[in-house]
Formats: structure tokens, C-alpha cells, sequence
């Protein structure tokens, strides 16, 4: 079951990359909840509408490590932009019914030539 549940993840990672939305809304549980440091507790509905946006500005997510324990996974991975930029984050995933029922991202640093920049106090 924890292939089951990584799989999961990178399906949707990559469908994210393709800006899939179909895909992704499939992988998504119908009682789907998004929390992040700027949106508190979305439902699916709102989670499209507020941060759904083309990914045609990402050139790749590297993941770096994702853990699975029964039904939930902590994901790691750095995100590069077309321009340049870059991020590290982690997300905590929540499974049910063989789907994604609840993504909470934790941002992380950016990342820039190879080093973590500092971030303003």
C-alpha cells in the first residue's frame, strides 16, 4: 500500500506538471481540504479556483524524499521555474478511499545556484 500511495503522489505531481486539471481533480477526494501558509483549510471547490493557475511558469518539481506510514506522506521536493527561480517545500498528504483527502504545504526556502537564500527577518 505505501507504493500505492507514493505513486499517488508523483501521478499528481506530474499531472500538476502537465496542467492537467482533469487528472488532478480525479486524485482528489471529493471531501478534499488544502491548507497553506496563505489559504486556511480550502475546499476542493475553492482550492481550483484560488490556486489553480497554468504551470506553464514551472520547468520541474525535483522530489527529493517522500515517506508513506498507512494513510498519510510527507513530501519534499524543490520546484524550478522557467526564469530561474526556485523553492524547496513540503507537503503533508491525508489519504482516503484511495485518493488525496487533505494537502498541507509547508513553504520552504528558496533556493538559488545551488544554496539556500536567506530569508528576511
Amino acid at each position: 500500500m505505501p507504493d500505492d500511495r507514493e505513486r499517488l503522489i508523483r501521478n499528481l505531481f506530474a499531472a500538476y506538471l502537465g496542467n492537467d486539471r482533469q487528472r488532478v481533480s480525479e486524485a482528489l477526494a471529493d471531501d478534499f481540504r488544502f491548507t497553506s501558509p496563505f489559504d486556511d483549510d480550502l475546499d476542493k471547490a475553492t482550492y481550483f479556483e484560488r490556486c489553480w493557475r497554468d504551470t506553464g511558469w514551472i520547468a520541474r518539481h525535483d522530489i527529493e524524499r517522500i515517506f508513506v506510514v498507512g494513510d498519510e506522506a510527507f513530501v519534499t521536493y524543490r520546484c524550478l521555474a522557467t526564469d530561474g527561480r526556485s523553492f524547496r517545500n513540503t507537503e503533508f498528504f491525508t489519504f482516503a478511499g484511495g485518493k488525496v483527502r487533505r494537502i498541507e504545504v509547508y513553504f520552504g526556502a528558496a533556493f538559488q545556484d545551488g544554496r539556500f537564500l536567506p530569508q528576511p527577518r
